[in-house]
């Protein structure tokens, strides 16, 4: 006879919580470029209490491979990126920016940031004296990473096999339960792989079924489906049930940016693990429901796991055989044909020859537009990205143009970088995401070009054609010592600054100002707690 899934569910949550696997401490710290091998240690474990609780975990998430060698990339990786450099210049007029735009077009480099303050590029060290001569003199770079393959190995979990982490993972569920501040919770002390997180997706809506629900909007190219978790609940005034308006949220657009994706995946913890338990986080599931895509680029962030640690773009063929890939956030419909590089499949910026012509794009729009035909209104979008600390509103594509409701996008967005601040003391600047190197006015018909153009990005389409009032990219940590190759024990502090401004943007939405207040009451909370657990 077979157990229904919920019931087998149960059983190996029970089950994990009498007979847990062992695991690091949560406050010990691997070093900066080295970290040793972490081994999982199951003496004290009766082997048949231990069967049956890995035989459970196989029923519910099937049975893992037995492979137990170095999750990450072999030799090729260190030899890929053994020259290169990542090099930062401070851009003070629009010649300057004009000059990088063109040398970056012309030698294909690799843009990693571009804010008012400084552009990053990615090079080999061979390179950068050609770089030079492109660039006017009162341009002189500085070494922001000097061993680019070093920082690249240390962002992939050392020691345990895929097949460890996820068995740890999942056997580890009940002490998900009782840590709600995701310190204690194996899963965000390192960057997971793609199974791993759809493990972990579907164990959530085991667990909190009335709360969860997992979807499909649609595939990748490759084939793999692009995951969704709408998290929902009763609304509290007792009305008539039917469509609440939606929050949604998404991260993993460019296949590198690991933290986007692990912030995105504790935002959803946070909230599930939440409600009923946090007043702010209940009260907007109340009146919202929030849909988070963790991994919108799957192809693009597997191959960083297997091949490219760097990879920025999706796996879609081109017409160029050797440049693959679409950027996702160059690809959508609004504004799309302002940017310059669209006929180039090997600019890591290309968009595509037409709107749409990325599969997951068009995926996301055509269940976004299905949303909106039965009834749902997208209330807000947060599209998650890094890195440079900043908080991005509409329009991308064009300064020339004002969004309608400009002042309380700046308003909302100036609040959400405040709550981060306030939570974590890191400085979240706030600016229109036409904004170029240097601050001034851009558009499809400016004579000097950006370092990268704005046209099709998600942001836009969400704005304007959907007509989600508060639309922002928010670009999280850090501001260049590592870039794309924050460490893991930046996971938890990054999630928590960004639900602090999903706290604050609920708030703004739920037409209060109480945010500082409430978090200062959290704050008092936590001490007054941490006291009676020190009597």
């Amino acid at each position: 006879m077979r157990l229904p899934v919920r019931s087998i569910a149960a059983l190996t949550v029970v089950l994990s919580f009498a007979f847990p696997l062992p695991t690091a401490g949560a406050g010990i710290q691997p070093s900066l470029y080295e970290r040793e091998v972490r081994a999982e240690s199951t003496s004290h474990v009766f082997p048949f209490l231990k069967w049956l609780r890995d035989s459970a975990l196989e029923v519910v998430f099937g049975k893992p491979s037995t492979s137990t060698k170095d999750s990450r990339p072999g030799a090729q990786l260190r030899s890929r990126y053994r020259n290169d450099v990542v090099i930062r210049f401070n851009v003070t007029n629009s010649e300057e920016e004009g000059a990088i735009a063109q040398a970056v077009d012309q030698m294909f480099l690799d843009v990693w940031a571009f804010t008012p303050e400084f552009v990053d590029v990615r090079l080999a060290k061979d390179d950068v004296s050609a770089l030079l001569t492109l660039l006017p003199s009162s341009l002189e770079p500085s070494i922001l990473i000097p061993d680019v393959a070093a920082a690249v190995w240390a962002t992939y979990p050392s020691g345990l096999a895929e097949t460890s982490r996820l068995k740890s993972s999942m056997a580890d569920a009940a002490k998900w339960r009782t840590s709600l501040d995701g310190v204690g919770n194996i899963f965000f002390q390192d960057y997971q792989p793609l199974a791993v997180i759809t493990s972990w997706m579907r164990l959530l809506e085991a667990m909190f079924p009335s709360l969860v629900s997992m979807i499909s909007i649609g595939k990748s190219y490759e084939g793999r489906d692009l995951y969704a978790l709408r998290v929902s609940a009763p609304g509290g005034d007792g009305e008539a049930s039917g469509p609440k308006q939606t929050i949604l949220i998404t991260g993993g657009l460019h296949g590198r940016e690991w933290i986007s994706i692990s912030s995105a995946n504790y935002l959803l913890w946070s909230v599930v693990t939440s409600h009923s338990n946090d007043s702010m986080i209940t009260k907007l599931l109340e009146h919202f429901d929030i849909v988070f895509i963790p991994v919108l680029n799957p192809d693009g962030y597997e191959y960083t796991w297997q091949t490219d640690r760097l990879w920025r773009k999706s796996r879609q063929q081109t017409k160029m055989r050797f440049c693959r890939g679409i950027d996702l956030d160059h690809a959508f419909g609004h504004g799309w044909d302002a940017g310059k590089h669209s006929t180039d499949p090997c600019s890591e910026s290309y968009g595509g020859d037409q709107p749409f012509q990325a599969v997951e794009a068009s995926a996301l729009a055509k269940w976004a537009r299905n949303e909106t035909e039965n009834g749902v209104k997208f209330a807000a979008f947060l599209d998650l990205h890094s890195y440079s600390q900043q908080v991005l509103f509409p329009y991308a594509y064009t300064c020339s143009i004002d969004p309608p409701n400009l002042e309380n996008l700046e308003e909302l967005a100036v609040g959400l970088a405040k709550a981060i601040r306030i939570s974590s003391g890191e400085p979240y600047t706030v600016t229109s995401a036409c904004e170029g190197a240097v601050a001034g006015t851009y558009s499809a018909s400016d004579s000097l070009p950006r370092v990268e153009e704005g046209g099709g990005a998600a942001i836009d389409w969400f704005y304007h054609e959907l007509h989600a009032r508060y639309s922002y990219q928010i670009k999280l940590r850090d501001t260049g010592s590592y870039g794309f190759l924050v460490p893991s024990d930046n996971i938890v502090p990054t999630g928590e600054e960004i639900l602090n401004a999903l706290k604050y943007l609920g708030d703004y939405l739920l037409g209060n100002n109480g945010i500082e207040k409430l978090l200062s009451q959290q704050a008092s909370e936590r001490w007054k707690d941490l006291k009676r657990r020190r009597r």
